[in-house]
């Protein structure tokens, strides 16, 4: 019987060659991707940019839904092999017309990258009163991977990579009160939780998605110079969490610590497509390679147990078809 990383089982680096430093380019040479389809959410800007250019560089047909039709038509001006598409995954509708779609055009997917994510926002409801950060951080990707199962399925052999962060360390996912309707917001918890739906989600659609080729992961992409996702934080956070001086400066220990956004993008691709991965999933990754549990808080990095969990894993997939009235079930040949 093949392995699950049920309670991190498999959670222990592999010695994939490759480091914190190792770029885009490096993890994907000699991979020729010629005749695959991928999907890349958020591919229009930072990491997901980067991401989409190294698949559509190795041949790939990477396809980018984008909120923002215009900005992404400026971001990807001139690069072959990509084709972009509209959704918002903000709008539960517009992800399911987005993979109506895709699914229409009969072709396969052999990698969804679900890329796209928000943080330190403020409390948010969607019309479905889901806290915002767990909305598009984690339900958005799960409706996604659910309705484009049948196009992975058809591939035969394809990955679903699902970019995480090491702020799942914030916090478990809280089964009570998940939309923070009896509990104090706040905005890294609310990431935190989001993240660690994410991990879960990986691991469990892994054990249930692989008997028909597809396998899935997660990861840390790392601490990025240059990305978006601080626009709508006050400076003040930052100075607590020690990153910034009293005068709003990037501290030099912490700027000598950041990724470039080719650093950054790395495991996403090594997890999309490195052949060391062919016969495991539902790992979480980082630095290009997959990851070790977190057992000292004086380290960094590593994956936190709570986040690998196989009973919470089962019980959130059953909550999130819940949330979002999709029943997901690829084991029964959904």
């Amino acid at each position: 019987m093949e392995k699950n990383n049920y309670n991190g089982a498999l959670q222990k680096p592999m010695g994939s060659g490759f480091s914190k430093t190792s770029t885009t380019r490096e993890v994907i040479e000699g991979i020729d991707l010629t005749g695959k389809t991928a999907i890349v959410t958020g591919g229009n800007t930072c990491i997901g940019l980067e991401t989409a250019k190294t698949l559509a560089a190795a041949g790939a047909t990477v396809i980018i839904p984008a909120r923002d039709i215009e900005k992404a038509k400026k971001n990807l001006g001139g690069i072959a092999n990509i084709e972009l598409e509209s959704m918002d995954l903000a709008d539960p509708l517009s992800i399911d017309a987005f993979a109506r779609e895709f699914l229409g055009s009969g072709r396969p997917l052999h990698l969804l990258i679900n890329n796209a994510g928000i943080m330190w926002v403020p409390l948010r409801r969607d019309a479905r009163g889901i806290e915002s950060q767990l909305a598009i951080n984690y339900l958005a990707s799960f409706q996604l991977t659910a309705r484009l199962w049948p196009a992975l399925k058809k591939a035969g052999s394809a990955r679903v990579v699902n970019v995480s962060s090491h702020g799942h360390q914030f916090a478990p996912f809280n089964f009570e009160d998940p939309n923070f309707m009896h509990r104090q917001y706040e905005t890294l918890l609310g990431y935190g939780q989001s993240k660690t739906a994410v991990n879960l989600f990986s691991l469990e659609l892994d054990n249930r998605a692989r008997g028909y080729g597809v396998r899935a992961y997660s990861l840390h992409p790392g601490s990025i110079n240059g990305t978006e996702l601080a626009r709508e934080a006050p400076i003040e956070l930052f100075q607590q969490l020690g990153f910034l001086d009293a005068d709003g400066n990037l501290l030099p220990q912490v700027a000598a610590s950041l990724k470039t956004i080719p650093q950054g993008a790395a495991t996403t691709v090594w997890c999309a497509t490195s052949p060391l991965l062919d016969d495991t999933g539902g790992v979480y990754c980082e630095d290009a390679d997959i990851a070790a549990l977190a057992t000292d808080a004086s380290t960094p990095g590593g994956v936190e147990a709570y986040s690998l969990d196989a009973v919470a894993a089962k019980k959130l997939w059953t909550l999130s078809e819940s949330l979002t009235g999709i029943t997901f079930q690829p084991t029964d040949n959904h």
